[in-house]
């Protein structure tokens, strides 16, 4: 629809590594999400930037994870001052981030129509 969500990265190694990615909206149409993650949980891959980025809505909620929730592991949560969250983008934060980058979270409040 009008909404798109785009994953932008810098990275070396973990050769053939699966991701994914879903986006969607809430029944209402008023939230659309996007994450980008790997299924497998923990990546090898190291990360000297990402930025993930929607267009059509604001950012409400994001949350960045060096390890993604996989049989017996859980989300393990960046540190704050890894990464940083704007109306639009999520991204690494220059000096800080530690190249560690699993999970990508983004929850987005789409445009309301007043009547």
């Amino acid at each position: 629809g009008d909404y798109s969500c785009t994953f932008t990265y810098s990275a070396q190694g973990g050769t053939n590594e699966q991701w994914q990615m879903n986006v969607g909206m809430s029944e209402d149409n008023g939230l659309f999400s996007c994450s980008i993650w790997r299924p497998q949980g923990k990546s090898y891959l190291f990360f000297t930037q990402f930025k993930a980025e929607v267009k059509g809505a604001k950012i409400e909620h994001a949350m960045a994870y060096s390890q993604a929730a996989a049989g017996a592991l859980r989300d393990i949560p960046l540190k704050q001052e890894e990464f940083e969250i704007t109306e639009t983008a999520v991204s690494h934060r220059e000096g800080k981030f530690r190249f560690e980058l699993s999970k990508l979270m983004i929850v987005a409040k789409t445009p309301r129509d007043e009547l």
